[in-house]
């Protein structure tokens, strides 16, 4: 049994995941990328619209001759405002040089981000600018798929917490972390199917108003 079965057979124990895990299947994961492609598009996609971020990220490419993803050293020898040609806000555009200024010159080791824990690894990325717990815990569930990361901070993961347990009120983290320990060490699953409740709830309120 992989590490997903164990998640899904330990959450099914509870009914309100077990309804959960029966309307949305198995989690579907994107595809992996590696550790700048990952952290770079996410400095791109704050604060913006999905449709937003996907233009701005196919100008950012377009400053580059390939079709693929530049590499860090690339991105660090543009200037920022080389980079705000982009559509990038001059905040935006200052971060993600720093991220690429960082990862060229060793200050992020991120080949050894897999072997690291997650807490050395929230230390280690929120070194760079514009880079903050929210998104290495996104990092973390998404492209190094660390099986146990509860994103407290995520309001989606606050509203699925109010969904299944019927709160009034937005949880807290202390609140989230008590109930979480029901199902470690897998955390991240969990996430996922917190997501789906939270937009499940936002799609009942849409129907009934």
């Amino acid at each position: 049994m992989n590490d997903e079965q164990q998640a899904l057979k330990v959450l099914a124990r509870d009914p309100r995941f077990k309804k959960l895990i029966a309307k949305h299947g198995a989690p579907v994961w994107r595809p992996r990328g590696t550790a700048f492609r990952s952290l770079a598009r996410a400095i791109i996609h704050q604060q913006v619209s999905t449709a937003a971020a996907k233009s701005i990220e196919r100008k950012f490419l377009s400053l580059f001759p390939r079709d693929s993803f530049p590499t860090p050293a690339r991105v660090a020898a543009l200037s920022v405002h080389q980079l705000r040609a982009a559509g990038l806000s001059a905040q935006k555009a200052t971060y993600l040089h720093d991220l690429a200024a960082k990862f060229s010159d060793g200050t992020v080791r991120h080949r050894k981000l897999p072997y690291m824990t997650n807490d050395e690894i929230v230390e280690h990325l929120t070194k760079v600018k514009g880079i903050g717990v929210w998104t290495v815990h996104m990092f973390l569930i998404f492209t190094l798929r660390r099986p146990d990361v509860l994103p407290v901070g995520d309001l989606g993961i606050r509203k699925g917490f109010q969904a299944i347990y019927g709160s009034k009120t937005l949880p807290d983290a202390a609140e989230m972390e008590r109930r979480a320990a029901a199902w470690r060490p897998h955390a991240s699953v969990a996430s996922w199917y917190l997501w789906r409740a939270a937009g499940d709830a936002a799609t009942a309120r849409q129907k009934r108003s």
